[in-house]
């Protein structure tokens, strides 16, 4: 299966294939600060199964809430945020789950950072008051 997301105005394509690793929804107060809504939804695909845009894109570093750097990749046009790169999961590419914009698209599997959801926000997901701790699969080493 083949999935395409887009930027709000369509100059920046990125394409998925097969499902998503993980579907996540965070209510940290970084993801409410970007996304201007009360949380966001992230699609975490295997980096080799993400054909990014070759060019066009911008992008900003910052710390995560988590504490390691994560680069969020925007459309300098439209400003919507369409894929992140979490330093902590190397292996891993987080798209918007609403660029898709794909109404079957998976629900997310998990809240985190549920200790800064709005209090009147109920969801019909498992919750983590901050995010699980997961690093990168170790690499393969000799024996």
């Amino acid at each position: 299966m083949e999935r395409t997301a887009s930027c709000h105005c369509g100059k920046l394509v990125l394409t998925c294939t097969g499902d998503p690793a993980k579907v996540s929804l965070c209510h940290c107060f970084d993801c409410q600060r970007r996304t201007g809504s009360l949380f966001s939804v992230a699609a975490f695909f295997p980096r080799e199964r993400v054909a990014l845009p070759v060019a066009g894109a911008m992008a900003f570093k910052r710390p995560s809430a988590s504490g390691r750097d994560v680069s969020f990749h925007f459309c300098p046009d439209c400003g919507s945020s369409l894929w992140w790169e979490p330093e902590r999961l190397p292996h891993l590419i987080g798209v918007a789950a609403g660029a898709f914009a794909d109404r079957d698209f998976p629900m997310p599997e998990q809240a985190v950072w549920a200790e800064q959801r709005h209090a009147w926000l109920d969801l019909p997901l498992p919750e983590h008051l901050r995010n699980p701790v997961k690093t990168a699969p170790a690499t393969d080493r000799p024996t």
